[in-house]
């Protein structure tokens, strides 16, 4: 049976509370992409997720919270992690930090970790949900896991509609790639995943793929289908060409482009969904080059895990 799709409304929202408390798994929108959302303190609703996605259980969730409250109830805060809870929340931006003893979120839900990812998302439907539900939801992307994250309900809907009891639509996400991770296990905190949030200050960090961190840690991740070639400046026959800013080639050759400006931000939110739609009638996907900077470095991060074959 297929999820009913449902505008959010005050009605729908508190139907979404209820199934959530029930154990039950809600697609909702967020800033960055939507998330399959379900109680983070239920271990049944948990496994039941990790069933939905065919997500591998060492890699852990992040837990959505309504504010830094609810926040350090489930984990220790230094100052660093004070700070970037204060200018990065509510907003695309998961702290990984130790796991407090009056935790609440299940250990299947932190994959056994002594450490616990959060993040207070800045979508209003999403904010309304939690608010609703009144404790922490465990929300991954709403898609297969590996595949290519959702940025519309439609997109939820195709993949993960038999899978789960409800999606509220709340429209295409604003930022559409998903939120930078910062761990804060130590006093300098690191970036475990590049994001919307400015990281550029901080040192990356490389983790172990074999035992992640933090969500999206694993070297395969967001893929389409068909084969993706990276910073190809010229598509060969019979490729798509997502291209990225003004073009001049010959006509047919570009099939979609990310933004034709060159407007990073607007790249960002038109990755999946391009992504998705080429996918779809072709073998084969060649991506311009995309700068290194602000939120190329996102969206960089998206594509080569994309591209990566096993």
């Amino acid at each position: 049976m297929t999820a009913p799709m449902l505008s959010p409304t005050d009605e729908t929202i508190a139907r979404a509370a209820e199934v959530l408390r029930g154990g039950g798994l809600v697609a909702i929108p967020t800033e960055t992409v939507y998330g399959l959302a379900c109680d983070a303190t239920n271990p049944e609703a948990v496994a039941r997720l990790y069933t939905a996605k065919g997500r591998p259980r060492i890699n852990p969730l992040i837990a959505h919270v309504t504010g830094l409250d609810m926040a350090q109830a489930e984990g220790r805060f230094n100052q660093a992690a004070s700070t970037l809870a204060a200018s990065g929340w509510p907003g695309p931006l998961t702290l990984v930090v130790p796991l407090a003893e009056t935790h609440s979120v299940c250990e299947l839900a932190r994959a056994g970790l002594g450490s616990i990812a959060l993040r207070q998302p800045a979508h209003p439907v999403a904010a309304r949900v939690l608010a609703g539900f009144g404790g922490p939801l465990v929300a991954p992307s709403a898609n297969p896991s590996g595949k290519i994250s959702p940025t519309r309900a439609e997109h939820v809907l195709a993949d993960m509609g038999a899978r789960v009891d409800l999606i509220l639509d709340g429209g295409p996400c604003e930022i559409g790639v998903e939120s930078t991770i910062l761990s804060c296990l130590e006093e300098t905190p690191s970036v475990l995943r590049h994001g919307a949030f400015d990281a550029a200050a901080f040192v990356a960090l490389e983790q172990d793929e074999a035992r992640p961190l933090a969500p999206g840690g694993l070297s395969r991740h967001y893929a389409p289908n068909a084969t993706l070639r990276l910073n190809v400046p010229e598509p060969i026959s019979g490729d798509a060409y997502l291209a990225f800013g003004p073009t001049d080639g010959p006509k047919g050759r570009v099939s979609l482009n990310l933004s034709e400006t060159g407007d990073l931000i607007e790249a960002a939110a038109n990755l999946f969904d391009m992504l998705r739609q080429l996918d779809r009638s072709y073998a084969r996907i060649a991506v311009a080059p995309i700068p290194m900077t602000g939120l190329g470095l996102a969206i960089n991060d998206r594509l080569a895990r994309a591209a990566k074959r096993d």
